[in-house]
């Protein structure tokens, strides 16, 4: 939730907004994505417009299952020691209506899920200093199906959720938010988070009524995770962001405030970000980022792998930001959110929606 360049990290860069909002009410809670005014740009994306891919048009024949109807890619695609990807006809990426949550394409299978941990409160957004990101290799402009755990070899699928059920997330593996919105506007409801057609949907109304969750599984510090995700509609004041947050809340908001958002829409459906929390708002450099011109209303594979040495971000497969920094590597236990954020800026707000089609994550 343009054609550039990738700029290399400066000491210090442009004022920009990160977003750290007050925490839901009613027992659940999670954090805010961060939201930043970009002062470097990545390589050049292709020209081509954003294709779309084989049968755009029409989605795969449903196939029975024991819940109802999938795709018959969605029902192929099984995790496995590293999932296949899809085939041409199950990667359908065209723009969907608001209101509308379109049969996503992979595969059903259900991952382990970790205890439930103590809420974590957020403070209200301040300003910060952003510096860009190292140069790394253009992504591809338009979803081509490929995973970087395939491409990668990144082994077996060890937790995540493929979204095969119906109606409301599965309480086991996540926590939906329920109350104040980012930085204290608009609201995060239950009800504009749901399950269908194997896909996960989150709605954001006209008056700032929008919704995130929170992961119960993979709370661990280094891994690798990814998620394929599309923005059926965004206005710019409504951020899709996937993110890796601190499962303690002193490790959120005292010392480094880590957080990892390794997709971010921040700026309307034609540009994806990439942003590495290295500091509270007030020390210095808050965090290093990338961003990249691509049709976000496709279906794109966003992934992010994170070890002692460095964070990098892949988009279908393809490498568009690393930090080596040591200082810049988060070495605290984290999680998977989703969420999207509502940043109002005095104008109307148009309906937006982010699907989420599956969220898998590897050792």
């Amino acid at each position: 939730m343009l054609n550039k360049k990738l700029a290399t990290v400066l000491a210090v860069g442009a004022l920009s907004l990160t977003g750290c909002s007050l925490a839901p009410t009613g027992g659940t809670s999670g954090p805010d994505a961060a939201a930043a005014g970009l002062s470097a740009e990545t390589a050049p994306a292709s020209t081509t417009p954003a294709a779309t891919k084989a049968a755009a048009s029409t989605p795969a024949a449903p196939v029975p299952t024991a819940t109802g109807t999938k795709s018959a890619a969605k029902a192929a695609d099984k995790p496995g020691s590293a999932p296949a990807p899809k085939p041409a006809a199950a990667q359908a990426a065209t723009a969907a209506p608001a209101a509308s949550v379109l049969p996503a394409a992979t595969a059903a299978k259900p991952a382990a899920s970790a205890p439930t941990p103590a809420p974590v409160k957020a403070p209200v957004a301040q300003q910060a200093k952003a510096v860009p990101a190292a140069s790394v290799a253009p992504a591809a402009a338009t979803g081509s199906g490929n995973q970087a755990a395939t491409t990668l070899g990144w082994g077996p699928v060890i937790a995540g959720d493929e979204f095969s059920n119906t109606g409301v997330p599965d309480r086991a593996k996540w926590s939906v938010y329920n109350g104040k919105g980012h930085a204290g506007k608009g609201l995060r409801s239950r009800d504009a988070v749901t399950v269908g057609g194997g896909a996960l949907s989150i709605k954001g109304d006209a008056a700032g009524k929008t919704g995130g969750m929170s992961a119960k599984f993979a709370r661990q510090k280094y891994g690798k995770w990814e998620t394929r995700m599309r923005v059926a509609h965004n206005d710019p004041q409504y951020h899709p962001v996937l993110i890796l947050w601190p499962d303690n809340s002193a490790d959120a908001y005292n010392g480094k405030c880590w957080e990892i958002d390794y997709a971010e829409g921040n700026n309307g459906p034609g540009r994806m970000s990439f942003f590495n929390h290295i500091a509270c708002p007030g020390n210095g450099k808050v965090h290093t980022y990338a961003k990249k011109a691509i049709d976000t209303r496709q279906w794109h594979n966003y992934a992010v792998e994170w070890s002692p040495t460095k964070i990098t971000g892949y988009i279908d497969g393809v490498k568009w930001y690393e930090d080596t920094t040591p200082a810049n590597i988060a070495n605290v236990s984290m999680h998977q959110t989703i969420q999207l954020d509502w940043f109002p800026n005095g104008g109307a707000t148009t309906p937006s929606q982010m699907d989420v089609d599956w969220v898998r994550v590897y050792k």
